[in-house]
């Protein structure tokens, strides 16, 4: 990999194939998420809050091997010495070695698939707290909601309707009134508000080794494997972080792998020997088309929690 700095970015090469779009995928919460927009030139905009202040970013890629990175605000160039590490130019999957035919196949048509990290813990946390037990719909509604209301304008050229992530400090002191507003139960926002009392113990979690790192999320009350696992995901790139717990996920694996449905323990069991790889399998899965979903009877209402 080599980065060129030119006033405000960065030019990415990698000899191995990169794929911008899949890579960063996992972040976007929803359609309308104010943190991520894809524009009608192919460009991936997000917004983010480094250490040393709010940037925005632009991501936009000419070829298999090359992506251009342009940021601006306080945290710009903080933000474009980690860009690396953001599009996976250093995910290994070299010991990767699936024997399941839709797994080989998957990882020879995706050799581009990489599990990226943004070493911010909050970012990833918040969304995912709010994503518990509820419909993705109404999730996404409720970070839309309190992104927009309070998030401050992105630095930058930034595409309408965009915010920067709230600080840590906005979570904390987030009325009980406004996250009723948007719909979040009390035992969310309590978590909520939790981890933002924590945020800095909690954003260390990026330097940790795995176990380490979880140990730390699962700390605060309300933060189960779920949630642990699917900021590891995102905040620090875990290739191995598999969502137990998840609704549907092991009914997909299941299903896409065996032929039938299966419940979590038999699972995590089925895919043990993949370690240290159980999420990128469920990635190229999912990026291949060939995640076999379960056949969804009538929903279940939403729930609404703003009249109780």
């Amino acid at each position: 990999m080599t980065l060129s700095p030119v006033s405000g970015e960065v030019t990415v090469t990698s000899a191995r194939p990169l794929d911008a779009a899949l890579t960063l995928g996992p972040h976007q919460r929803g359609p309308v998420d104010p943190t991520h927009r894809r524009t009608a030139d192919g460009a991936i905009w997000r917004t983010s809050r480094q250490p040393s202040g709010p940037v925005t970013y632009r991501i936009t890629q000419s070829d298999r091997h090359t992506i251009r990175a342009q940021a601006w605000g306080l945290g710009a160039t903080e933000f474009l010495g980690s860009v690396g590490a953001l599009l996976g130019v250093d995910d290994d999957a070299d010991d990767f070695a699936p024997e399941h035919p839709k797994l080989v196949e998957a990882h020879r048509r995706f050799p581009h698939l990489r599990i990226g990290r943004t070493g911010r813990v909050m970012e990833a946390l918040v969304p995912a707290i709010l994503e518990q037990r509820v419909h993705g719909i109404d999730a996404f509604a409720a970070w839309r909601r309190l992104s927009t209301k309070f998030g401050e304008l992105p630095p930058g050229p930034a595409p309408d309707g965009m915010r920067v992530p709230l600080t840590a400090d906005q979570w904390r002191l987030m009325p009980s009134w406004e996250f009723h507003r948007a719909n979040v139960d009390p035992a969310r926002s309590r978590t909520i508000v939790q981890c933002a009392r924590v945020a800095n113990r909690l954003e260390e979690a990026s330097t940790f080794t795995r176990a380490e790192a979880t140990q730390r999320l699962r700390a605060v009350p309300g933060v189960g494997i779920w949630t642990a696992a699917e900021v590891a995901q995102r905040a620090f790139g875990d290739s191995d972080a598999l969502s137990v717990g998840d609704y549907h996920l092991a009914s997909v694996i299941g299903r896409s792998l065996l032929g039938e449905p299966i419940d979590d323990a038999r699972m995590v069991e089925y895919l043990a020997p993949l370690q240290p790889h159980r999420y990128r399998a469920v990635r190229l899965l999912q990026a291949s088309g060939q995640a076999v979903k379960p056949k969804f009877g009538p929903r279940t209402a939403i729930a609404d929690h703003r009249w109780h």
